[in-house]
Formats: C-alpha cells, structure tokens, sequence
C-alpha cells in the first residue's frame, strides 16, 4: 500500500470510530417525579400510579431502561411540602406531574422553570395557573377535571334516588379551592329540588365527624363528597359514620362507592393519568407546556352501590340504572 493511500485509510477509520462509538451510548436516561398525594399502600394511588405507567410504555417510555419515574407518596401537609421540596431539588426531574390544586400550587412555586402537567385541576385559568386553555403559556398544562356545573348534576342524582333528602352538605377541604368548585351550582338548584345544600369545610378527623354528626341530627340528610385526597384519605371513616346514621353519598371519586358509598359520578381518573403519560411524552420529545391546550373531561363515570341502596332502604330507578357504568352489588 501506498503512503497516500495507508493515510487516507487511517483518516476514514479515524473519522468512522468516534460515529460509531456514539451510536453504542445509551440514550439519556429522562427522569419524571410524580406527586400522588396518597399514601403508598392506598390501591386508588396504587390503580393511578399503573395506569401512568401504561400510558409511557404505549409512547415507548420503559422505566429503568430510559426513562427513571419516582413516585413521591403522601398527603399534603406542611411535613409533605418540606419533604416534596427537598425531594424535588435531590430528583432534578425533567418533567413534574401532579395531582389536585393543592400540590400544584405548592409546585408552581418552587419549580418555575421544570415543565409541570397537572391532573384533575378544575378551572384552572380561574385559579391563576395557567394564562387560557388553548395557550396556557409559562411552565404547565395538563387535564382539568370536573366544571363548576357539575354541583348540580350531584344534587340531581341524589333526588333520584332518595326523594325524601331535604339538606345535603357539601363536604370539602378549604386548603383546596378547587374542591369547592360545585358548590355555587349545587346550591343554586336547591329550590328546584327543594334541598337546603349546606356548606360544609372540613379539616380534621375531628371536623368530619362532627359536620356528619350535625347533618345526621335530623332526617333526610345526605353527604355530596367532590374530589379531593384529604377527603379521600378518610374514606373509611367517612362511609362508616353515614352508614351508621343511614345518610347517602354521592360522590366523585370512586373510591367512596368502593367502600360503601352509595353513587359516584365524576371524571375516570384513571383516564386522566393514562392521558397525562402522554402530555409528559410530548414534553420530553421537545414540545413546550406553554404551547399545549388543556384538555377538558370527556370520560366521566357512573357507579351506584347496589347493598347501600339496600341497606339505606332506596331504590334506585331502573332508568337510572340503565345509565350507569357499572354496578356494585
């Protein structure tokens, strides 16, 4: 061989080596922290947590191979925000989810620049997060949850199935404005329906039980539960007590029907957390929250307890029946 010729040779190979190389390295590893606001062991957190999960592997995301996802469990509180602050400065996510009002004003705060989507935040223009649906601008987009209306939608419901309710309160967590958000429509038809909607703040174990002993004084009271994980977290106790003092709930997560409430209309979360997985795709492949509309609900759900409505003594209308999703007996 030529010296020209052993050169040129060597110079191809040099060039070819470093190409060649870098196809061999391993794709950056992305990471995503995922605020649950529930406890770790809770099987609603558990179902949500998978059904993420599924959402990433449909888009090619598999975790431990390139992407990390953490899942940082607990209820919101000033030891959960400590906590999620340290967390999130140690994790450095590429993207933040999370999960209800609470947690996302708690995020937004220390997080202005890491892309956020959120899940089941209702009205959140109204709540300062986000600039307009179709152009949130800024660092977060996501899906809304439910709409103002849908207090009404409850209140009706409930009539159908217990007639002879006359007062409803309307339990919810003050620290989560967006729990409240039905409130106006639920009592604006209570003359149509002739029930007095009561509101009623809760923010202790303790308050609980004392706004479900006061509604439980008298007959024809009955419990409209909107979605919020405090609320959801004391599901047990909850359902125990109105049980006792046979008081219906309605309410919008499912998991107080699970345990013995008696109708859930809301939007399928499970839904929502498939769906996000792919609004955290589209960020991580280059897109920017500012430029990503919000998506409002499509999905809701209809389940009725079948053995409450026995044990409370109601019978629910067979057209109603017709209509639900799924019936637990």
């Amino acid at each position: 061989m030529k010296r020209r010729e052993f050169l040129a040779a060597i110079g191809g190979a040099a060039v070819a080596w470093p190409r060649a190389v870098d196809a061999q390295q391993p794709a950056k590893m992305r990471r995503v922290a995922v605020l649950m606001l529930y406890a770790e062991n809770d099987p609603q957190g558990r179902a949500r947590a998978a059904s993420f999960r599924q959402g990433l592997e449909s888009a090619g995301w598999m975790a431990g191979r390139n992407i990390a996802v953490d899942y940082l469990w607990g209820t919101f509180g000033p030891d959960w925000t400590r906590t999620i602050t340290a967390e999130l400065g140690r994790l450095t996510p590429d993207v933040i989810v999370v999960n209800t009002s609470t947690a996302l004003r708690t995020v937004q705060a220390m997080a202005a620049a890491t892309p956020i989507v959120f899940i089941g935040v209702s009205e959140p223009v109204a709540q300062g997060f986000v600039a307009g649906l179709s152009r949130p601008g800024g660092n977060i987009t996501g899906l809304s949850n439910l709409e103002p209306t849908v207090g009404a939608k409850w209140i009706d419901l409930l009539k159908r199935i217990a007639p002879q309710v006359r007062r409803v309160a309307f339990m919810h967590n003050p620290a989560n404005p967006g729990s409240k958000i039905g409130l106006p429509s639920a009592q604006s038809v209570g003359n149509k329906f002739a029930v007095d909607v009561i509101d009623a703040p809760v923010s202790s174990p303790a308050e609980i039980e004392a706004a479900i002993a006061a509604l439980g004084r008298e007959p024809g009271g009955a419990l409209v539960l909107p979605p919020d994980p405090f609320t959801v977290s004391f599901r047990k106790q909850i359902v125990a007590q109105t049980l006792a003092m046979k008081l219906p709930i309605v309410s919008a997560v499912r998991a107080f029907v699970d345990e013995g409430g008696l109708l859930n209309y809301g939007v399928h979360l499970l839904g929502l957390f498939r769906q996000a997985a792919g609004y955290v795709d589209r960020i991580l492949r280059g897109e920017k929250p500012a430029d990503m509309p919000i998506e409002q609900p499509t999905r809701f759900e209809m389940i009725v307890n079948l053995k409450t409505a026995k044990a409370l003594e109601l019978s629910v209308p067979a057209a109603l029946l017709a209509t639900v999703d799924e019936v637990i007996e």
